[in-house]
């Protein structure tokens, strides 16, 4: 291309970067059906990306995959104590910078729908409320109380004013469709009797008085005034209700998985049963459908929630934390989304006219003139069935569906994946030393010893114990409880009882960490009794409580608190007697004497490079110098042979790390199966292993060579033996029976020349610049096993390896048909299914 050429393409970009939005609706209204834009009812598919839980350089990328994954819209809260840390001082740089965001989807073609809140819950901290607004005299949160009322409208305006500004609203020629105020309070309104019910109304009315030009919805607010939309959030909506007949039905929460905790097994959702809901939703009258998540990403910094939520917020979304395509969630997804998109005309044009030919079936007809749309439903846990409808038969696999886009051909059938699997892999290298560097050149490591207790000139006493959050503002995860006592029995074994709000507590006596304990998510309070010995004279007693991230969820959970609240009491002292030490004077430190020298960044010039490094010794500071991983595959690091604590690559934070919480060994099976209600406890993985040991870096946050890694350790571990992790895709691997729809794409094909062109399995390398170079598994007859671990079953036919090989190497992609036209007929009357397993490079 010359010169010219690259001009005009770099000002094509620019203008799409730019103005995209300019070229987007200018009407947005909605009525009983669905959204009107622009005067049409549309069907919408949506999916959630919380801008700050990625970076803008991984936008494009994930943005770009939801479109070519069916997306019409993306989802993202805005998290006000991100953007207003300090009250009037705004932050949208960086991760922050929704505009930024906001625009890039707009690039993309798609769609926006901002949920401002404020209150977002979302596992984030504190729900995504400021601490400062805490410290606000007199207010109550979420309420019908005004110094908070004032604060809310205050933000939700700046960020309204923020977006007009930018000309981002549909009304505008924008890309946002949608707005949300307030967020899954019906869940908890209760608890605030009148006075919820009046700030529900208020919220209402001042969300619409910023004449935004778009709807706005309420999610779980089955009161929400009118006209404000109400929606719904869960892991099934088919049977959600709007509280109008002149509102739209729309769900804005399908949960694709769970979230992680520390200390929890992983969660995960089968995507029969989320492909299920989803289609039961539309069957059922539904037209706006947003998969929370469909790209979870990280809990960089101290971002996360709960408490306990991991770093890791990948949700078994399909896109995983990485950024990489979750398969066959992804491309199963994608097919249904294609389906749906086939009946749009027919959805919008009416209501349903739903039967029920059978126990546990049910037939969702919208039909309008000429234009026919079915939904055939099996919710049966166990059973399959066979639907006679009109003048045809279908096979029903248990809880799935069938869609028939002509009210005659199915389509797809939720519980058949035409999709290809993937497996990914982690490669694990060790640290690559920055052999440049002159730190390097002595030690590849350099520490500095966190002092016990209390060490910071802003250091305070009071009589009594404090809570943490009041008294940290939580400006760190860290406050000291430091106390000294005077002891007459040299070497007396006694015991100290703490009760703590949470989350975690290390204890040392006379500078010796005498024991540590940690709650859980289900139960962050602490009562425990740790063994300590005590010398004669003067003892310190030092407690560093901890926090693992603030409430975010709940009635009043902004005044649940946290620390060590009492008593404290020490047991089996001279002659059996007990010493209160609650309502003694004690003195108090918020955070790290490191964290106020600010070593995370590396510069402090305080790093011991000299002595033997100190391993297994809590409260160090580690730093070393390296080279980034080859290549431009997704960068973990692994934790293992580290106890807790949070590191830093090149200043930026990556989270809080601790691979030594184990989780129980109760609650995973070998198999899961997709049939029947999923709930949060179902599908688990990973039992009795460390809930997180990879933890995500950006690329973009590398360098090819000179980066610092700095760590604080509470507990004790050993630096030298983590390493570094890139996430590749190992297998693709594909599973097809005869009894499979044919692929969508030829769904056009089929009804236009009025033959069935069957089932077919098709496989393609993630990266367009692989191509398949080898067949691990091929079986055409009765395959049994999953990707990875296929086997033949006691049909096989002997050409099934050859002919896949023919087809498949060498080429980038390859497509058989599934039937003994291709194979030939190794059993007779049996039906027969192929399965292949091959690899990319």
């Amino acid at each position: 291309m010359d010169l010219r050429g690259t001009q005009i393409l770099f000002f094509v970009f620019w203008f799409l970067g730019i103005y995209a939005p300019t070229l987007f609706c200018a009407n947005v209204q909605y009525d009983h059906r669905a959204l009107v834009i622009d005067g049409k009812r549309r069907v919408l598919i949506s999916g959630s990306i919380h801008y700050p839980r990625s970076t803008p350089e991984m936008w494009p990328d994930l943005i770009q995959k939801s479109k070519d994954g069916g997306l019409d819209v993306i989802e993202t809260y805005v998290f006000w104590n991100l953007h207003e840390p300090v009250r009037g001082q705004y932050n949208f740089e960086g991760r922050n910078d929704l505009v930024k965001f906001v625009k890039a989807v707009a690039a993309a073609g798609l769609y926006v729908h901002l949920r401002i809140g404020p209150y977002a819950c979302a596992e984030w901290n504190y729900g995504g409320f400021p601490l400062w607004l805490h410290f606000i005299p007199g207010i109550q949160f979420r309420t019908d109380n005004e110094p908070f009322k004032a604060e809310m409208q205050r933000f939700t305006a700046k960020i309204v004013d923020l977006m007009k500004q930018e000309s981002l609203y549909a009304s505008q020629g924008g890309p946002i469709i949608l707005s949300q105020i307030e967020n899954e309070y019906g869940n908890i309104d209760a608890h605030y009797g009148a006075a919820g019910k009046s700030y529900i109304k208020w919220a209402a009315t001042m969300a619409t008085s910023l004449d935004t030009g778009v709807p706005w919805v309420m999610c779980q607010q089955a009161d929400a005034p009118d006209p404000v939309i109400n929606t719904c959030n869960g892991f099934y909506c088919d049977q959600f209700t709007p509280n109008s007949n002149a509102k739209p039905k729309m769900w804005t929460e399908n949960w694709t998985g769970w979230f992680l905790s520390f200390g929890g097994s992983v969660p995960s959702r089968p995507v029969e049963d989320l492909a299920f809901s989803v289609a039961r939703f539309f069957q059922r009258g539904g037209t706006f459908q947003n998969y929370y998540m469909y790209h979870g990403g990280t809990n960089f910094g101290r971002t996360s929630g709960g408490p306990f939520i991991a770093t890791s917020y990948d949700y078994d979304a399909p896109i995983d934390e990485y950024g990489i395509i979750r398969q066959p969630k992804w491309g199963h997804l994608k097919d249904v989304h294609k389906a749906i998109k086939l009946c749009e005309e027919a959805l919008i044009a009416t209501d349903p006219t739903i039967t029920s030919p059978g126990t546990n079936l049910e037939v969702a007809v919208y039909k309008t003139g000429a234009v026919c749309a079915a939904f055939l439903a099996n919710v049966d846990t166990t059973s399959d069935a066979t639907v006679n409808f009109n003048g045809n038969s279908y096979h029903l696999p248990a809880w799935s569906v069938s869609i028939l886009p002509d009210c005659k051909n199915v389509v797809l059938n939720t519980a058949k994946i035409n999709s290809a699997s993937m497996i990914s892999s982690f490669t694990t290298e060790s640290l690559k030393e920055d052999i440049g560097s002159l730190e390097a050149s002595t030690s590849r490591w350099s520490w500095i010893s966190e002092p016990v207790g209390i060490s910071k000139a802003d250091s305070f006493s009071r009589v009594g114990l404090l809570e943490q959050i009041n008294t940290t503002a939580d400006r760190s995860d860290y406050l000291w409880y430091s106390i000294s006592i005077d002891n007459d029995d040299a070497g007396a074994q006694t015991v100290i009882h703490v009760e703590s709000l949470g989350h975690a507590l290390h204890a040392f006596i006379n500078e010796k960490l005498a024991g540590s304990h940690a709650g859980n998510s289900e139960k962050a309070k602490l009562n425990v009794d740790i063994p300590i010995t005590l010398v004669a004279g003067t003892n310190t007693i030092d407690l560093l409580s901890l926090t693992v991230g603030l409430q975010n969820y709940g009635e009043f959970f902004d005044t649940w608190g946290a620390g060590i609240t009492g008593p404290v009491i020490l047991k089996g002292l001279k002659n059996g007697s007990t010493l209160d030490l609650t309502s003694q004077k004690w003195t108090y430190q918020v955070g790290l004497k490191g964290e106020e020298l600010g070593p995370s960044s590396g510069s402090s010039g305080q790093w011991n490079t000299e002595s033997t490094l100190p391993k297994n010794q809590p409260l160090t500071w580690y730093k070393t110098n390296f080279d980034a991983p080859s290549g431009s595959n997704p960068v973990a690091i692994d934790f293992t042979g580290m106890g807790k604590g949070e590191a830093w690559v090149n200043g930026e934070s990556i989270g809080r790390y601790w691979p030594t919480y184990v989780s129980s060994n109760a609650g995973c099976t070998n198999s899961c199966d997709y049939r029947g209600q999923y709930s949060s406890s179902k599908c688990h993985k990973n039992c009795g292993k460390p809930s997180q040991t990879r933890y995500h870096v950006p690329r973009s946050w590398l360098k090819p060579n000179g980066n610092t890694l700095v760590l604080f350790e509470e507990r004790g571990g050993d630096p030298t033996q983590i390493s570094f992790a890139t996430k590749h895709i190992g297998s693709l691997c594909a599973h097809v029976s005869e009894s499979h729809p044919s692929p969508l794409d030829l769904w056009n094909l089929d009804t236009e020349t009025g033959r069935k062109v069957g089932p077919v399995l098709s496989l393609k390398c993630n990266d367009h610049k692989q191509v398949i170079s080898s067949i691990k598994f091929a079986s055409y007859g009765t395959p049994l096993g999953t990707c990875g671990k296929f086997n033949h079953g006691r049909c096989s036919s002997n050409k099934a390896m050859s002919i896949v090989q023919k087809a498949c190497i060498g080429s980038s992609s390859c497509s058989l048909g599934v039937s003994t036209d291709t194979f030939g007929d190794p059993c007779q009357g049996v039906k027969k299914s192929l399965a292949v397993e091959v690899t990319c490079t």
